[in-house]
């Protein structure tokens, strides 16, 4: 894989089976980003709550919570960063991988509860004109 330097966006381009062999761990990285944003809205009123008297010194109990949630966020989705994986929607847990088909650089798209990557679209497309991957692909 290429290495970034600071301001640059490097895309690693994936084979169709080495972006199926990254699904598990990329399941497990947005089901961490899942829970921890689950902590998040739990706990946004006790954090608005704490934020609003924070200059009377105040706290709240939800604080460790909420901020480990935040760095449990930060450190998974730099990690699926890391992996060359492109995150297109979290609440859907959709993603996409660089690929080169038939000579020309498009996404294959993978979407979290698909147990392997059946679908590609063009780079300037997303979700909605996704195509099914043929036996050739």
């Amino acid at each position: 894989m290429a290495q970034r330097e600071e301001g640059q966006n490097l895309e690693r381009v994936f084979t169709l089976a080495e972006a199926n062999r990254l699904i598990p761990q990329l399941q497990e990285h947005l089901t961490g980003v899942k829970r921890a944003k689950a902590v998040l809205i739990r706990t946004k009123d006790e954090i608005k709550k704490a934020s609003s008297k924070a200059q009377f010194g105040g706290g709240s109990f939800a604080a460790p919570h909420y901020i480990h949630a935040l760095e449990q966020i930060s450190e998974n989705l730099q990690a699926i960063q890391d992996m060359g994986i492109l995150v297109k929607d979290l609440d859907m847990g959709l993603c996409d991988f660089p690929h080169k088909l038939n000579g020309r650089l498009v996404y294959l798209c993978w979407k979290l509860g698909e147990a392997e990557i059946q679908w590609w679209h063009d780079v300037h497309s997303g979700y909605a004109d996704r195509q099914p991957l043929t036996q050739k692909d």
